[in-house]
């Protein structure tokens, strides 16, 4: 058994959803722009995803319900990204026995709370891994489960093989997302390499309303463009 066979494995034992390798060495500079620095060490990285429960996410239609909100940030964001951060570790366990360096990525931790990233986008070593598109809300597109995805990344100088075909998007004309977005910060624009998530997104709009919320004494829960999305809809038979 081959190492990416072990880790495949051991994601189906830990019911992980979705588990890729992207090459990122030619990337680096996009990486950087919305990153740290240690990305820079590693020319490959693993991509994994768990998919939101349904009857979570659409929870977010009654946005106006402490239950339904506490629900959601507990469910589909504290216990999920839990589950990624544990089963980062272990894989970068697994890497490192068999003789090669890796670096788990935390799955929602900032580095920079004023440009709002982390280590490494994981949307963008889920796209060279072949999992989707990056859409107009700044999120994987994922053509099954759209953007219903948590995602995490481990990066690894191991010889796996990577991933070789980047879905196109397919977002075309639809809006869905901006429009529902409560504070209009999804800009309605397509993605673009190399192009700065500011031409997308107005994150500090963003950053506004969930600093609105926390001061209403709501819950910082959002989600809307994830939840407008069709893609993620049509999963479901929407």
């Amino acid at each position: 058994m081959d190492l990416l066979q072990q880790i495949n494995q051991l994601g189906a034992t830990f019911a992980i959803d979705l588990i890729g390798v992207a090459g990122i060495a030619k990337y680096q500079a996009e990486i950087a722009g919305i990153g740290g620095a240690v990305a820079r060490d590693f020319p490959k990285a693993l991509a994994i995803g768990i998919v939101l429960p349904s009857s979570i996410v659409d929870l977010l239609r009654d946005r106006e319900s402490y239950e339904h909100q506490l629900l959601y940030r507990t469910q589909a964001y504290n216990v999920i990204n839990n589950r990624l951060d544990e089963f980062a570790s272990i894989v970068a366990s697994v890497i490192q026995k068999n003789g090669y360096r890796a670096m788990p990525i935390p799955a929602a931790e900032r580095i920079d709370s004023e440009r709002v990233c982390a280590s490494i986008s994981h949307k963008i070593t889920a796209r060279l891994a072949g999992f989707g598109w990056i859409g107009k809300n700044c999120l994987l597109i994922n053509p099954e489960h759209g953007p219903r995805v948590r995602w995490t990344t481990v990066l690894t100088d191991a010889p796996l093989v990577e991933n070789q075909t980047v879905m196109e998007s397919r977002c075309g004309d639809c809006n869905q997302c901006g429009q529902a977005c409560p504070a209009q910060a999804v800009m309605g624009r397509n993605y673009f390499d190399g192009e700065p998530r500011e031409l997308r997104l107005d994150l500090a709009k963003c950053e506004a309303y969930f600093a609105e919320l926390k001061q209403a004494g709501r819950l910082n829960v959002c989600g809307m463009c994830l939840y407008a999305c069709p893609y993620g809809k049509k999963s479901e038979g929407d």
